[in-house]
């Protein structure tokens, strides 16, 4: 409604100019804005009182001139004119229940496919050799909204779990894993990642030995030894299948054939330090190799590092993200790029993006979009926490919120049986922690809260799917 009236508007502002009323190198904004109260038109604007000092009337006498030249339109009952000078847009409800019919009845809801970009999302992305928790359901569930928005319309999207699966931790999970079959046998269980990862940083933050083989193991791995490389493997298979078991529960579209994991590009990093150097743009700080571009500063005006290789040979962050832009834009070819990743890291990927730019990873006809988003917060403000201070599971607040949407389910409709009341109290939970995380702003933190999300009252998704049914 507000573009059809805007549409209107700028015809009439047209007109105004061609009369002489305005000058022919005005542009004035046109603000179109819902009204509070419908008595008062469903929409409104004030361009009479933006262009009155221009024409040299006053509001009210140019409001007039510009309803007489607003084109005919059949989605309008009346249009009027209040106060000093705003024009009230009164919409036709005939017109808007045909609109409704014939949007309901059409297959695509009149949505017209815009075209077929290659559109690469980055999205989810957890670690692995842990559990997935609730840092990581904004970009899974942000990530496959927007990325079933884009199929929809018509683009070819590809979609890049850029899961951690490789690194220093996994030389201490190995070591621990191999310490405990030692003792256990064959028989380790490797259920619970997250008591495993706790175990072995402990055993890794209070051994200096247990450290020492850590890192020899990790020079193994990237080395290729077909040891490391199986149990690396057989942690890669449970950390994956604790993703995907997650995945299906939120109805996220991710499989295991959309991981490209760290892992992925360790055979590509050697020649991005190759590039780089050809590039002219490595410089050696305190022996390890770095990039310094000068429109990255900090408070006090030093330039800041993008660190590409530590002094010891490891790779980071950045070099792993610098080979994912080449393989996207190469391999790929990607039309655009989408990462959704937290708001924090919003300097790293703006350095990334000029980096990949100067060295020809990144041709000026690819988009590089950094999608990030605030945190899920607790009642406190501060990052949703365990009682205790751990880190949330993302299984365990998903069960609950089933669990919740159980009991409220039986108090309304206690005469359903089980197997009708397990469905929807999937969907009620499940649907309950994705419209709250989608309802908000995206980049703007928000309190995670069970009875808000689930009431019936409100933004919420039980009201909607009570509305929907009904």
């Amino acid at each position: 409604m507000k573009a059809l009236a805007q549409g209107l508007i700028e015809s009439a502002i047209a007109q105004l100019k061609q009369a002489g009323v305005l000058p022919d190198d005005f542009a004035p904004k046109i603000s179109i804005e819902r009204t509070r109260d419908k008595s008062h038109g469903d929409v409104a604007s004030n361009i009479a009182m933006v262009c009155a000092k221009a024409a040299g009337m006053k509001p009210r006498d140019l409001a007039a001139e510009i309803v007489a030249r607003l084109p005919a339109a059949d989605f309008l009952s009346r249009t009027e004119i209040a106060g000093p000078g705003f024009i009230n847009f009164y919409i036709d409800h005939g017109w808007l229940a045909g609109r409704i019919s014939a949007v309901l009845h059409a297959p695509r809801l009149g949505v017209p496919e815009l075209g077929a970009e290659t559109v690469v999302v980055d999205y989810s992305s957890p670690n692995l050799a842990k559990e997935m928790h609730v840092g990581h359901l904004r970009s899974t569930i942000i990530g496959d909204a927007v990325v079933r928005t884009l199929e929809f319309l018509g683009h070819k999207v590809i979609r890049q779990n850029h899961v951690g699966d490789w690194g220093t931790q996994f030389g201490m999970l190995l070591a621990y894993l191999e310490e405990q079959r030692v003792a256990q046998g064959d028989m380790v269980d490797l259920a619970d990642l997250e008591s495993f990862y706790r175990a072995a940083k402990k055993r890794f933050d209070e051994s200096e030995d247990f450290a020492r083989h850590a890192r020899e193991l990790v020079v193994a791995l990237q080395s290729g030894d077909e040891h490391c490389n199986r149990l690396w493997r057989e942690f890669n298979e449970v950390s994956l299948s604790h993703c995907q078991t997650i995945y299906d529960k939120l109805d996220v579209s991710l499989t295991r054939g959309d991981v490209m994991g760290e892992s992925a590009y360790n055979a590509m990093l050697p020649q991005v330090l190759l590039d780089l150097d050809t590039a002219g743009l490595l410089t050696e700080d305190q022996g390890a190799q770095c990039v310094f571009l000068e429109e990255f500063r900090n408070s006090e005006d030093k330039v800041l590092p993008v660190i590409v290789q530590k002094a010891d040979g490891g790779y980071l962050y950045a070099t792993t993200d610098l080979a994912a832009v080449r393989y996207r834009a190469e391999t790929l070819k990607a039309d655009r790029v989408l990462y959704f990743v937290d708001q924090r890291q919003e300097l790293h990927f703006r350095q990334i993006y000029a980096v990949a730019r100067k060295m020809g990873y990144a041709p000026d006809g690819l988009s590089l979009e950094h999608m990030g988003f605030g945190t899920m917060n607790g009642p406190d403000g501060k990052p949703f926490k365990t009682r205790d201070g751990g880190t949330v599971k993302l299984i365990d607040l998903l069960n609950e919120a089933e669990e919740r949407a159980d009991r409220l389910v039986r108090e309304k409709s206690p005469e359903l049986d089980a197997e009708t009341l397990k469905e929807i109290a999937h969907a009620v939970g499940i649907g309950s922690v994705k419209y709250a995380d989608l309802s908000k702003n995206r980049i703007s933190d928000y309190i995670f809260n069970f009875d808000s999300m689930l009431s019936f009252e409100g933004n919420t998704a039980p009201y909607m799917l009570y509305a929907y049914t009904r």
